[in-house]
């Protein structure tokens, strides 16, 4: 579909629902559904605290939310008029990928971030967002062995069986938002590092996949966009509803870790939210990325649709995501698909089952050797549909006041072509054993 069809199917439908008739929004999901103690420290610190506030605290990465039924872990502190909220985690995984082109490696993925909020009278709200990640230490190489992974550069060259490391900042922002009638919002966004409204809230904090540490390999389809720069978002929430436009630098992070990869202002993207329950999170999207790959030119436009479902069980939650996305290559011409569905399934309070089950249309698993992907594009295509499948167990182990740890281990199986098997075996694998630190409210 045209890029403008795609934009005015948004509108349209925003306009549509805002027609529906008279719906119940909840602009604060944590002081509901939330169970024991982490009830009571929520409702503790949200004295004093107008609606606006509520709707900021709601944000997990720039405008981005799961479902407001899920409570996600972290610890608040009232700082004089200033509400604090902190979240974090932390893995230690050894992964083993196997045939010719996997490896294995010790690393450790994290994240860290730190949200101050301050009232503005009865009806406005300011937020203050920071969030780091180490991963440039702890993700030794630029890069951790994932089978059929692509997207950005190591040393020069694409990334193609790995993942890349995060930025050590990967949000900066500064949030307002005014209350505007009983049933809605405006809000508005800058951030020199953060998320613009594209696609479904990233992996490493969306609740299906909270046990899982190794990437989607569906991640430059659908979120990949959660570290861009020079965001700035405006956007409204109506009772069910939130629509949302960003302005952005489209590039990808480069190899230099460490810093801020500032640049124009060159790309776009819009997003319409339901929220048809507080168990529900439904999201679509669409924008268009000025040059994102250093690899090769031209730009992408990208379309995202997902569902989001969190529910409490166990003193825990079963959350899971059905997310589809598309890349369309201005330059070539091309569409290619990727579509994921993730749970995490607790069976007690402490046990959890984890899967995902992806199937990504990969157009670079050759892109390091030229002469190779020449060949096999000649006889057999460049486009090879890959399927992945996760199966996990986390046990937690409480030890600590405010830290949650675990342990846990989960499986990839994979389905590839036929015209590929030589390069990768005909039945690889993958296998990660990790522990799991987090930060939590107190028990």
């Amino acid at each position: 579909m045209p890029l403008k069809q795609n934009f005015l199917l948004l509108c349209l439908c925003a306009s549509a629902l805002a027609e529906s008739g008279p719906l119940d929004v909840q602009l604060m999901p944590h002081d509901r559904m939330m169970q024991g103690s982490a009830m009571n420290m929520a409702t503790m610190h949200m004295d004093g605290m107008n609606t606006a506030d509520r709707f900021l605290m709601n944000l997990i990465t720039g405008s981005a939310v799961n479902p407001s039924a899920f409570a996600m872990p972290m610890v608040m502190k009232n700082l004089g008029s200033w509400q604090t909220m902190f979240m974090g985690q932390a893995f230690l995984v050894d992964t083993q990928q196997s045939g010719p082109r996997g490896g294995d490696k010790l690393f450790a993925p994290n994240w860290f971030m730190g949200m101050a909020e301050h009232s503005v009278g009865e009806r406005s709200a300011f937020q203050f967002q920071l969030m780091m990640s180490l991963d440039p230490a702890t993700v030794t190489g630029r890069r951790y062995p994932l089978l059929f992974q692509t997207g950005e550069t190591a040393f020069g060259k694409p990334l193609v069986d790995a993942q890349h490391p995060h930025d050590l900042f990967m949000g900066i922002a500064v949030q307002y938002a005014r209350t505007l009638t009983d049933t809605a919002v405006l809000q508005l966004s800058y951030s020199p590092v953060g998320d613009p409204a594209l696609g479904p809230i990233a992996f490493p904090h969306r609740a299906s996949a909270i046990e899982i540490p190794q990437a989607t390999l569906g991640h430059h389809w659908q979120d990949s966009t959660h570290i861009a720069n020079n965001v700035v978002t405006a956007g409204i929430a109506y009772q069910k509803i939130k629509l949302e436009a960003s302005g952005f630098y489209g590039r990808e992070p480069n190899e230099n870790r460490w810093n801020i990869d500032f640049g124009p202002m060159n790309s776009w993207s819009a997003r319409l939210w339901y929220f048809p329950t507080a168990n529900w999170a439904t999201q679509a999207s669409v924008g268009r990325l000025a040059n994102p790959e250093a690899s090769h030119t031209g730009d992408v436009v990208r379309s995202t649709a997902s569902v989001h479902y969190s529910h409490p069980l166990h003193n825990n939650f079963w959350s899971s995501s059905l997310i589809w996305g598309r890349n369309h290559s201005t330059s070539s011409g091309r569409n290619t698909n990727s579509y994921a569905l993730e749970s995490v399934l607790p069976l007690t309070r402490h046990n959890l089952i984890t899967g995902r089950a992806e199937l990504v249309d990969k157009d670079e698993l050759f892109a390091a050797d030229h002469a190779l992907e020449d060949r096999i594009a000649a006889r057999y295509g460049s486009t090879f549909r890959i399927g992945e499948y996760t199966i996990g167990y986390t046990h937690e182990i409480p030890f600590f006041r405010y830290l949650g740890t675990a342990i846990g281990a989960n499986v990839e199986f994979y389905s590839l072509p036929p015209a590929i098997k030589p390069y990768y075996g005909n039945h690889p694998i993958g296998g990660n054993v990790y522990v799991r630190v987090r930060l939590k409210s107190p028990e």
